[in-house]
C-alpha cells in the first residue's frame, strides 16, 4: 500500500496558498514569475526553454480508444510493485560506484546480483569484496563499452544503480528503463534538457522509477531542516541558499582518481553549473518544489576560470596532458532561481577554488533562519528563530535537531554510519530505497525531482552565453506541481521482514 500523508503545519499553512495557485490556472501561475524577472533584469522576458508534451497512445481505427500502452501516463505518487528481494546491478564501479557495492549488500532484503565497469578488473575487484564479506558473488560484466547492455539483459535485476562519468548518464539509465528495470542514476541524470525530458518520459511509458541518486538530500541536518520548515518553525519560507563547494583541485589532476580525466574536461567544454545538485534539492524540498511550488526563472553568472589554471602553473610538471587544455568554466557559477511562490534559491558550484567544503544548506523565512557549515558546534550548523532567540546572535543546532531529527536517522541512524560513507546518508538513502521497493511504497524522489534538481545545467549555459539574461526554467510535471505531496517527509514504516 502506498503511504498515507500525515497532517502537517506545512499542509495547513500552505493548503490555502497551494490552492490559490490551483485555482488561477497553472498558465497564470507559470506566467506570473516572468513578470518580475523581467522587472528585475532590466526588461528582459526569459529566455525560451524546449518543453515536451506528454505523448499520448495511438487511436485504434477499430475501437477509437487510445492505447494506455503505447502512451505516457503521470508517474506522481506511483508505488513500486513489492519486491521480496531487491536485486541490485552496478554500473561504473570507479571511485564512486565501487564504494557504493558494501552499502547496498547490506541492507536488508537486498542483493547485488551484477556488476559492470569497462575495466573488467574493477567488477572482478567488486565481486571479491562482496564475497569477502560473506555475500553471494554477483555476475561480473566489463571489457566493452556495451558491457552494461549485456548486463541489462538479465532478469535477476530490479534495480540499476549508475555512477558512470556524466556524459553516459542519460544513456545508460533510459537503456535500463526500457529493459524493464528501475533505475538510481548518480549526479547529474542528464547534462542536455532534451535529455532530461527524455528520461521523463521515458520512465512514463515504461512505468518504471528513475531517480537521482541524491544522497545530500538524506544527509541529517537537510532532512532536520526539511522537518522544521514543514511544521512552520521559519514561518513564511523566503529563499534558501545550496550548492558544491569542494576543493577538487588536486584529485582533478590526478592520473587515477577519475578515469581518463573525465571530470577536468567537463571544465574545457561549456561555461555552466555542473553540479550545484547537492545543496539545491534539499532547499529544494523543504520549499515544496514540485509539490506545491516550482522553479520558473533561472539567471546565472560565472566567475572568470582562474582556479585550475593558477594550480597547474604551481604544482603540474610541465610533461602532464593537462598543459594541452584551456580551462573555461568559471570557478564560480551561481544560479538565481525564482519560484511560482515569489520565493528565490541560490544554487552555487565551486570545484576550482582553495577552500573549505561547503553545500551551503541555508533557509530562512518571515520567522528565523538556518545556516549550515558555519556554526562551532558538533552539528555544523547554527540557527536564529524568533520567538525563541532575539539579541541578533546565532544559536547552536544541537537542540534543534535532536527535536527535529527524521525518523530514518533515529531508526537506522548508528546502522548508517556503520555502513556507508559521507557519514551515513549513502546508507541511509540506499535502505530507504530498497524499504520501498520491498513495501511497495511510492518512491521519495522521483523522476520530475530528478530531473528539476538536475535542471540548472543546460538553463545556465543558455543565460551566461546571453550575459545573465533570465532563462525559463522547464515544470518536468506538466502542470502538477500544484498538487501537495508527500516526499523526503515521509511517514516513518518497518523494512519488511526478511525470509
Amino acid at each position: 500500500m502506498p503511504e498515507l500523508p500525515a497532517v502537517s503545519r506545512r499542509l495547513l499553512l500552505g493548503g490555502a496558498l497551494a490552492t490559490g495557485v490551483a485555482a488561477a490556472g497553472v498558465g497564470a501561475a507559470q506566467a506570473a514569475p516572468a513578470t518580475a524577472a523581467a522587472a528585475a533584469g532590466g526588461g528582459d522576458a526569459p529566455l525560451p526553454v524546449h518543453t515536451s508534451p506528454r505523448r499520448r497512445g495511438q487511436r485504434s481505427a477499430v475501437s477509437g480508444q487510445r492505447s494506455a500502452v503505447s502512451g505516457q501516463r503521470s508517474m506522481i505518487d506511483v508505488p513500486f510493485d513489492v519486491h521480496g528481494t531487491v536485486r541490485v546491478g552496478l554500473i561504473g564501479l570507479g571511485n564512486r560506484g565501487s564504494g557504493t557495492a558494501e552499502g547496498w549488500a547490506a541492507v536488508p532484503g537486498c542483493r547485488v546480483t551484477a556488476v559492470c565497469d569497462i575495466r573488467a578488473d574493477r567488477a572482478t575487484s567488486v565481486a571479491n569484496r562482496l564475497v569477502a564479506r560473506g555475500k553471494p558473488r554477483p555476475a561480473e560484466y566489463g571489457g566493452s563499452a556495451d558491457a552494461y547492455a549485456r548486463m541489462l539483459k538479465r532478469d535477476d535485476i530490479d534495480l540499476v544503480y549508475i555512477a558512470t562519468p556524466w556524459e553516459f548518464h542519460h544513456r545508460q539509465g533510459k537503456a535500463a528503463l526500457e529493459a524493464g528495470k528501475h533505475a538510481i542514476v548518480e549526479l547529474p541524470v542528464a547534462t542536455e534538457l532534451d535529455e532530461l525530458w527524455d528520461l521523463v518520459d521515458t520512465s512514463e511509458r515504461t512505468r518504471r522509477h528513475l531517480m537521482l541518486s541524491e544522497n545530500c538530500s538524506y544527509g541529517r541536518n537537510e532532512l532536520a531542516m526539511l522537518k522544521m520548515a514543514h511544521d512552520g518553525l521559519f514561518g513564511d519560507v523566503t529563499n534558501g541558499h545550496g550548492g558544491y563547494l569542494h576543493d577538487l583541485r588536486e584529485l582533478l589532476f590526478s592520473d587515477t582518481y577519475y578515469t581518463d580525466s573525465w571530470r577536468r574536461l567537463w571544465h574545457t567544454r561549456s561555461t555552466a553549473s555542473f553540479y550545484p545538485m547537492h545543496g539545491l534539492a534539499p532547499v529544494a524540498s523543504a520549499m515544496d518544489i514540485n509539490r506545491g511550488d516550482r522553479m520558473t526563472v533561472l539567471r546565472a553568472t560565472a566567475t572568470e576560470p582562474k582556479g585550475l589554471a593558477d594550480y597547474r602553473e604551481r604544482f603540474i610538471d610541465r610533461s602532464h596532458p593537462s598543459w594541452k587544455e584551456t580551462y573555461v568554466n568559471g570557478d564560480l557559477v551561481t544560479c538565481l532561481i525564482d519560484t511560482a511562490m515569489g520565493r528565490v534559491i541560490r544554487a552555487e558550484h565551486d570545484v576550482s577554488s582553495p577552500r573549505p567544503y561547503s553545500r551551503i544548506n541555508s533557509l530562512a523565512g518571515s520567522r528565523g533562519i538556518f545556516e549550515d557549515y558555519a556554526g562551532t558546534s558538533a552539528t555544523g550548523g547554527r540557527i536564529y528563530v524568533e520567538p525563541d532567540h532575539g539579541g541578533h546572535s546565532w544559536r547552536d543546532f544541537d537542540s534543534y535537531r535532536k527535536e527535529f531529527d527524521h525518523w530514518l536517522w533515529k531508526k537506522i541512524g548508528d546502522d548508517a554510519e556503520n555502513n556507508g560513507v559521507h557519514g551515513g546518508m549513502d546508507y541511509i538513502l540506499q535502505w530507504r530505497t530498497v524499504q520501498a521497493m520491498r513495501a511497495g511504497l511510492v518512491p521519495d524522489i522521483d523522476v520530475y525531482d530528478s530531473a528539476a534538481w538536475c535542471a540548472p545545467v543546460p538553463p545556465s549555459v543558455k543565460s551566461l552565453a546571453a550575459g545573465g539574461r533570465p532563462v525559463a526554467y522547464p515544470d518536468f510535471t506538466r502542470g502538477s506541481w500544484v498538487n501537495l505531496r508527500m516526499g523526503l517527509d515521509s511517514r516513518e514504516s518497518d523494512m519488511p521482514p526478511v525470509a
